[in-house]
């Protein structure tokens, strides 16, 4: 190949590349509810039709936390791995909107759209995730997703579908579950039943020893998804100070754990199932892998700040 031959590719590339938008992970979060956006111990539901979709800071988030950047999303749900769709009904019937940071209702496209509650705390929108099938998955664990209607577009596009909003399934590949790229999404875990696995962070004082609550932990799931969970006081189900992560799969999951304000991060321990702590100095990310065996109970993280 002559040199004006090459050239002339690497233009052509870098047009392609130019052409191609780029999506990242919106901030705030997003997590499941009850229709009227309480929560329950251990993200376990009594029925699948009571399993609401939430957005915005996230529960325990100061105020002035970032929401969910405002635009339209498509939310899907998948079994743990991504790899087999669970939602029932074409992704157009799956859009919600987002103003203000918080879920502000779902794209009218002629009746198929799903249906809404109400949330108490921040009079935002709740949307059902009902059509879905029951998982495959042997600890009963459900995915939960959503991106942002422009990287679910360029998704389905990326694997062959220029129609994504008409169908069903756009088809999976690794890294592209059904038109949602990991990198671009936020996810939850839920589950109907069964027992709880999770990761629980505690945000210490060095100056009181007292358990601090309105800080964050981004967690990172093993398909590359993340969300943020903010720690918080809520008696009624069991969240003593944590910033929780519930019913987590099997694989590798991490944990960062950044300075913030009212936190200079000095040092981290995560204690495994087997009760032994490991120690860190500064700001980390932690890998926490979850395995087969470890049927129910709490990985945990202490972070203590200056």
């Amino acid at each position: 190949m002559n040199r004006s031959m090459l050239r002339m590719g690497l233009v052509l590339l870098l047009a392609l590349a130019a052409a191609i938008p780029v999506y990242a992970a919106p901030s705030g979060a997003i997590f499941t509810t009850l229709p009227d956006g309480s929560a329950v111990n251990a993200n376990i539901y009594p029925s699948k039709d009571l399993v609401y979709l939430d957005g915005g800071p996230g529960p325990g988030a100061p105020a002035g936390a970032a929401g969910l950047p405002d635009g339209i999303y498509v939310f899907q749900v998948t079994d743990p791995s991504g790899k087999t769709l669970l939602s029932t009904d074409a992704a157009m019937c799956r859009q919600f909107s987002v103003s203000g940071g918080l879920i502000t209702g779902v794209v009218d496209v002629g009746g198929c759209q799903h249906v809404t509650g109400t949330d108490i705390d921040h009079n935002a929108t709740t949307v059902q995730l009902m059509p879905y099938l029951d998982t495959p998955n042997n600890g009963g664990e459900y995915k939960a997703w959503a991106t942002p209607v422009g990287a679910y577009i360029a998704g389905c596009s990326a694997l062959g579908v220029s129609n994504g909003l008409s169908v069903v399934d756009c088809g999976y590949t690794g890294g592209n579950d059904h038109g949602f790229v990991p990198a671009d999404s936020k996810t939850d875990n839920f589950k109907t039943g069964g027992a709880n696995r999770e990761i629980d962070t505690r945000f210490h004082s060095n100056a009181t020893g007292a358990l601090l609550d309105g800080l964050y932990v981004n967690w990172i799931d093993p398909l590359g998804a993340s969300n943020t969970r903010w720690s918080l006081l809520n008696t009624s189900i069991g969240v003593i100070h944590l910033a929780h992560v519930e019913n987590v799969e099997n694989g590798v999951h991490h944990i960062e754990v950044a300075n913030q304000a009212g936190c200079q991060v000095t040092q981290v321990a995560i204690t495994g199932a087997s009760g032994v702590s490991t120690f860190f100095n500064g700001p980390q990310t932690l890998e926490i892998r979850i395995k087969p065996n470890f049927v129910s109970g709490t990985y945990s993280v202490d972070v203590f700040c200056d």
